[in-house]
């Protein structure tokens, strides 16, 4: 009898733990890899809990198409502040001293460079959960991005593909064309951790800053593209503008998402040239996720 007892209370215990698991890393400061802090955010993941929770069969394997990891995010004053005002929980957590960090399951699918959080639990210093929430949005991960860094190195640990050396890689950015005129210059870079291809499109954002004499940038836009390599087409997918007068905002499609052609004798052209040549020369990278599409 004890020793039925004995297994039963046995398998109850491993049982809760796994349960408790993802709370209890809160105080196990072991498992947590640091990946960088600035003045608002430090930022740490658990490498032990990264996993492919689904893969897809392609002729090269089994690739994965969503990966499950935890992160743990601490703030400062400021970045508590500014966490509770992006979230709208100011009735909740009217004093940011309460917020001393958060702990995040979340989401990601590599082909996509897409993460959302499942799951978030925010804590006080003490180890109290003060707010709690589930199923955030889906967001596309680029440059302007919050969890840039978590994407990365999750990512890495399932691929080893270099996604994080490559967010750090001073030629990160390529530069696609430039074009002076009337005393203002347009200046074209592409962010080469976003190129991935898909059949014939390399998908990937552009950088566009409009300067005047001064160097005084004018505007940006910040677009994400298809550009159909063999045909020297191109089609806008989403993006952002910027201008010192109304901040950023969303940009929206002036083609209804209609393909354009480059033209040989636009500067543009450059841009499709210098796009063919990286496809061409990292032909591994920009196929680093592929499932053959």
């Amino acid at each position: 009898m004890k020793k039925g007892w004995y297994r039963w209370a046995s398998m109850m215990l491993a049982v809760l733990c796994v349960a408790v698991l993802p709370l209890s890393l809160a105080n196990a400061a072991d498992k947590w890899y640091y990946l960088g802090a600035d003045e608002k955010y430090g930022k740490f993941f658990d490498p032990a809990s990264v996993v492919a929770t689904k893969e897809t069969k392609t002729d090269k394997g089994m690739v994965a198409t969503e990966i499950e990891a935890w992160t743990k995010t601490t703030y400062s004053y400021a970045g508590a502040a500014e966490t509770i005002e992006t979230y709208e929980i100011k009735s909740q957590l009217p004093n940011p001293a309460q917020l001393s960090y958060s702990l995040a399951q979340v989401r990601i699918n590599p082909q996509n460079r897409t993460l959302q959080y499942v799951r978030e639990n925010f804590y006080d210093a003490q180890g109290k959960v003060v707010w709690s929430t589930a199923e955030g949005r889906v967001k596309e991960i680029n440059s302007r991005e919050f969890d840039e860094p978590f994407y990365a190195v999750i990512v890495d640990e399932i691929f080893r593909q270099g996604e994080r050396a490559r967010c750090l890689a001073e030629d990160r950015w390529i530069s696609l064309w430039q074009e002076s005129k009337e005393g203002f210059t347009i200046k074209v870079i592409a962010d080469t951790t976003t190129m991935r291809l898909r059949g014939d499109n390399l998908i990937l954002w552009e950088w566009e800053e409009m300067t005047d004499s001064s160097h005084n940038v004018l505007e940006i836009k910040f677009v994400k593209k298809a550009v159909n390599l063999p045909n020297g087409t191109e089609k806008f997918v989403s993006g952002q503008y910027w201008n010192s007068k109304e901040g950023w905002k969303n940009l929206e499609d002036d083609m209804d998402g209609a393909y354009r052609s480059i033209q040989e004798t636009s500067p543009e052209y450059k841009g499709l040239e210098r796009l063919r040549a990286f496809a061409k020369g990292y032909s591994t990278w920009v196929n680093r996720y592929s499932l053959g599409e």
